[in-house]
Order: C-alpha cells, then sequence, then structure tokens
C-alpha cells in the first residue's frame, strides 16, 4: 500500500510543480524532446569540418544529426544569467500593462539559434533580428521602476521551444563565414525566475499571453 501511495505521490509532484505553467505551453513542451545543452546541439547540427585535424567522418556525421533532428520539436530552458535576448519595453503605469521583446537570437559557444534565416549582421557581427513582442499586465504594487529593474537584475528567464529546419551562414567581418541554425520559434514562455509567475507568451506566431 505504501508503495502504491508513493508511485501516485511521485506522479502528482511535477504536475503540482507545474500547475501555474500556461496549459498552451505545457502541451508543447510535453510533445517536445528536452535539449541537454544549445551550444553541443549547434555544434553538431552545423557540422562545420574545416581544418587539418577534423574527424574525416565529421560530414557524415553532421549529416546523420541533422536528418535526425531537422523537424523535431525540441524544448529548452535560458536561465536567468542568458537570457540576455529578453528585455524589457515599454510599461504603462495607468494600467500596468507591459510589454517585453525577444530577440530571437540564442547563441551557444560559435554558433546561434534564429528564428528563421538572418540576412544581415551588426557591427559586432550578430545577426539582426525582428522582436518577438509579448504583453501582459504587471501586479498592483509594481510601477516602470519595479519592471525594469527585474531586467537589470537578471531575474528573468525563457523557455523555449523550436524546430529546426537548416543552417544558415552569412559573410563574417574580416573574411570567413558565421553559420547557425534556422529554427522555427514555435513557443517563447517568459517567466520570472524567483516565483515562476508567467510574464509573457509567444505562441503560434504571436503574442499569446491573454489566457
Amino acid at each position: 500500500m505504501n508503495r502504491i501511495l508513493a508511485a501516485a505521490f511521485a506522479l502528482l509532484v511535477p504536475t503540482l510543480a507545474l500547475a501555474d505553467v500556461d496549459s498552451r505551453f505545457a502541451k508543447l513542451r510535453d510533445e517536445s524532446e528536452p535539449l541537454g545543452g544549445l551550444g553541443a546541439f549547434l555544434e553538431k547540427y552545423v557540422g562545420e569540418c574545416d581544418g587539418a585535424l577534423v574527424d574525416p567522418q565529421c560530414k557524415q556525421q553532421a549529416e546523420a544529426f541533422r536528418k535526425k533532428y531537422t523537424g523535431k520539436r525540441l524544448y529548452m530552458i535560458v536561465t536567468e544569467d542568458d537570457a540576455g535576448m529578453v528585455s524589457p519595453g515599454d510599461f504603462n503605469p495607468g494600467t500596468n500593462e507591459y510589454t517585453i521583446n525577444i530577440t530571437p537570437f540564442f547563441s551557444g559557444g560559435k554558433y546561434g539559434l534564429c528564428h528563421g534565416a538572418p540576412k544581415k549582421t551588426d557591427a559586432q557581427g550578430n545577426p539582426v533580428m525582428n522582436y518577438l513582442t509579448v504583453s501582459g499586465t504587471a501586479p498592483d504594487m509594481w510601477n516602470g521602476g519595479t519592471f525594469n529593474r527585474m531586467f537589470m537584475a537578471r531575474g528573468v528567464r525563457a523557455q523555449v521551444v523550436f524546430t529546426p529546419q537548416s543552417v544558415w551562414s552569412l559573410p563574417k567581418k574580416g573574411g570567413g563565414k558565421n553559420y547557425g541554425v534556422n529554427a522555427r520559434i514555435e513557443a517563447v514562455l517568459v517567466t520570472e525566475g524567483r516565483t515562476g509567475n508567467q510574464l509573457g507568451l509567444w505562441l503560434n506566431g504571436k503574442d499569446a499571453g491573454g489566457r
């Protein structure tokens, strides 16, 4: 009997822990394969097989890896220290309504994952991407300063569901090329890192913050 209760509790705990997650996002997340590490994934997917010390089977291995994961739905967590692609937008002090801007470029080592294939880079060599903008309403005790300090203090994290499509390349300043992965970003859930409270949701190509 105790074993049955223990098993039931083990199944219940994850449900309780995720009870506040938007059900629309949770469905996509649960249908996706968790990503162990973005940097390692991008390196294998891009398969940049140049140089004298490269494994002779590098290209073959990269092709096999791309074949396995292209079109497959994946899920990753971007922790507070790495969520620099999420930035504050406008804050309306009268209604406490706000916007959050997401630059859909997720860096992992020497490569990056983008929502679509970028067409150009900025002065630092980073792909130029249009914002994904999400919205929400802050608690009554918040103001614009509270909202902005949350980002300055690295208090925001993101959960991302994406589907890899292909490899992109752009000319690199000084010669050579920059490579990355062109993906379809299916959902981005932005939450407050400390509480896990939802701040915004991008879903199916649009702001979906309102339930």
